[in-house]
């Protein structure tokens, strides 16, 4: 069931990764994000740049997560986690201006792709780690003892 949820929500993440990054983000909605800021404007083409590079790296991250439906792997596990720990940052990572420039140009439609890929990562991670530590092992997985 883990694998299900976590490969289903890594499809949820990477969408709404890509809808954030090159749909809500864009060079008006961050030239008016550092307007209020207070940062130079000017200055949003070029971390537009940096910004949709970070953006991708998570789509392709979240989209590996897909492969949780393939079946229980060790290394997937590792990167599942430590791709969604560093997405579930995002809440406190992103500058508060950047939900209300969002929020000016697309309204509450323009921060729903970011809650729910950073908040949605939280908790796949609580869930991850939690059901982990019950089992002391990766994705939950109850190990059978061979009786013989």
């Amino acid at each position: 069931m883990l694998l299900v949820v976590t490969g289903w929500a890594s499809v949820v993440f990477a969408v709404g990764t890509a809808v954030h990054a090159f749909v809500v983000v864009d060079e008006q909605t961050l030239t008016r994000m550092m307007v209020l800021a207070g940062a130079d404007p000017g200055q949003a083409p070029g971390f537009l740049v940096g910004f949709r590079v970070v953006g991708c790296l998570y789509v392709v991250g979240n989209a590996l997560g897909v492969l949780a439906l393939r079946g229980p792997s060790r290394w997937l596990f590792w990167v599942v986690l430590a791709v969604n720990a560093t997405q579930a940052a995002g809440v406190k990572l992103v500058p508060p201006e950047v939900f209300t420039a969002a929020r000016e140009r697309f309204g509450v439609v323009g921060v729903l792709p970011s809650l729910v890929t950073d908040v949605g990562a939280l908790v796949l991670v609580v869930v991850l780690v939690t059901a982990s530590a019950v089992t002391r092992a990766t994705w939950g997985q109850v190990r059978v003892l061979d009786p013989g």
